[in-house]
Order: structure tokens, then C-alpha cells, then sequence
């Protein structure tokens, strides 16, 4: 029997989509790849359900720059809700703990200080971690005690944006592998009083704001063009060194051939992409003066 062949189309960019609560961020991209036709889609970096704001979502060619909009810095405004912390650190877990203290303003204003800079912790017991193969999240759903070592992350700012008796509104940038929740839950301990997240909203990720942000409702409107809500795959790539080459340059460049930099604003070192027309030709690492290739694109220029 014949296989049907998938009608599909090859799409290359990015939507940066306002995830809304209670949607996955699989479910997200799947609608994405209806909307498109497309037959290839991933996003960059997971949003929990609870969670709403930027999840950038890659099409094509464009899911070869996902890593690096992964390790871009990420922002977040959140509400912590005092007094109770749950097993999964926000409003869909169980109650575990309850307190009746309540912090003041200046208390949760002087605690950020703790939390700020590179500091150890440990991840969420309901977390995508894989632990001997399997997610934490899949464990500590079948009940079973999941311990997760505590690790790096670096906190660049923490602030207090308002507050009442049994809440807070923070807003973080941090890096990748940094959990919100577990900021909620830490804080919520130093200051005794516990606490869990009730509300988060990612306002930022690598290169992509809150001024990108494309609705779902927008891309189903009778009469739109989604195409003119997408922007190209080199958005992915404005965090990188940008190298203009020519056509021999980038046709050396797609053979998997390195290339000698020149001229002042070569970069030294480090990732970068190379161009041809305004068109992503290939990414690498700079190393002695010469683009090493690690990927090329299959965009015509």
C-alpha cells in the first residue's frame, strides 16, 4: 500500500506567540503548524500551562538558531501568593505546607538580595529534568519521591513591583535553566512564611519582547495573511556576530568550508553567522581569524 504523501509546505522564520493560560506548549506549536501548513515547527523553550507571554516558536530553517535563542537571557513578571506551598510550587499542585505569617513590603524588598546573582537551586519536583531517562514531572505524578540536586543559575536582577497582605508582584531576569517556581518557593521559605506561584507572564526571551508578540485569535482571522505576522529566520540570530560574505564565501561556507575573516569589525572569536544578501548562509565558531562552519541553511539568496 502507498503511503500518502503529506501535503505540508517547507515554511522558514519565526512566530513569537502570546502563549495563553492553560494551553501546552506542545499543544501551542501544533496549532502553529495547523495555522501554517507547515511541516516543520518547534518552540524555544517550554512555558508551563499556568504560565502565558513570549514562546518563540520556530519554523524550517529557523529551528537550527533555536539553541541559541534558548541561551538568550529570559524575563518574567510573577505573583507569589504567601502562606502556602504546594508540591509543584504554583497554584495547580497540592498544599503541602500552610503558614500564617505574613511578610511586609521591606521584608520581601531586602530578601531579593539573597536571590539575586548566581546562586544554587534546586529545580521543581514537577519539571521536565530527566532523571535515569525518565522526566521529574512523570515521577512525581506516579507519587514516587523525585530529589533533584541543586545546580547553578545566574539571577541578574529581581524586583518588587507591588504588593498587598498575601501577595506579591515580581519581575526576574535570569538564565537559562532557572526556575520561577522555585524562586517562589525559596523566597517564600527564607522569609518564612512559604509561598507558591499563582500567576506568571514571560515578557522576554534572547532577542524577542513583548513587542513581538503575535496572537493566536490574530493568525485565525478571516481575511489575514498569518505570513505577514512572521519574521525571518535571521531573528533568531540578532544576539550572534553578523559576518557579510560574498557568493564564493558562502558557497565555500555550504561545503562545509571555513572562510578567513577580514576587515576591523571581523569578530575576534566566539559564535557567529554568516550572510550573503541579507540571507542566513551558515553558524560557527570564529577561531584564529577564520569561520568555522557548524550549520548551514538551505535558503536561496
Amino acid at each position: 500500500m502507498n503511503q500518502r504523501r503529506s501535503t505540508r509546505v517547507d515554511i522558514n522564520g519565526w512566530i513569537v506567540l502570546d502563549k495563553p493560560v492553560g494551553m501546552t506548549s506542545t499543544h501551542a506549536v501544533s496549532r502553529l503548524k495547523r495555522i501554517f501548513n507547515a511541516k516543520k515547527a518547534g518552540h524555544a523553550g517550554t512555558l508551563d500551562p499556568l504560565a502565558s507571554g513570549i514562546l518563540p516558536v520556530a519554523f524550517g530553517e529557523a529551528t537550527k538558531t533555536v539553541p541559541f535563542v534558548q541561551d538568550g537571557e529570559k524575563a518574567y513578571r510573577f505573583t507569589v501568593r504567601w502562606g502556602i506551598e504546594t508540591d509543584s510550587d504554583d497554584s495547580d499542585g497540592a498544599m503541602v505546607r500552610t503558614s500564617d505569617l505574613r511578610p511586609g513590603p521591606d521584608q520581601v524588598a531586602d530578601a531579593l538580595a539573597y536571590f539575586t546573582g548566581t546562586i544554587m537551586q534546586i529545580p521543581p519536583a514537577y519539571s521536565a529534568i530527566k532523571i535515569n531517562g525518565e522526566r521529574a514531572y512523570d515521577l512525581a505524578r506516579d507519587g514516587e519521591e523525585v530529589i533533584l540536586a541543586p545546580r547553578p543559575v545566574t539571577i541578574n536582577s529581581l524586583e518588587l513591583i507591588s504588593t498587598t497582605e498575601d501577595e506579591a508582584v515580581l519581575e526576574a531576569q535570569c538564565t537559562k535553566g532557572t526556575y520561577v517556581r522555585a524562586i517562589a518557593r525559596d523566597l517564600g521559605r527564607h522569609l518564612g512564611c512559604l509561598g507558591h506561584v499563582t500567576a506568571l507572564r514571560r515578557t522576554r526571551v534572547g532577542p524577542f519582547t513583548e513587542a513581538d508578540l503575535v496572537q493566536l485569535g490574530e493568525m485565525e482571522e478571516e481575511g489575514l495573511d498569518p505570513f505577514s505576522l512572521m519574521l525571518p529566520v535571521e531573528a533568531g540570530l540578532t544576539e550572534v556576530a553578523c559576518v557579510v560574505v560574498d557568493r564564493d564565501g558562502a558557497a565555500r561556507l555550504r561545503r562545509g568550508q571555513s572562510i578567513i575573516l577580514r576587515g576591523r569589525d571581523a569578530p575576534a572569536g566566539g559564535a557567529a553567522y554568516a550572510a550573503c544578501g541579507g540571507v542566513p548562509v551558515a553558524f560557527g565558531e570564529v577561531t584564529q581569524g577564520e569561520l568555522v562552519p557548524s550549520r548551514v541553511f538551505n535558503l536561496p539568496f
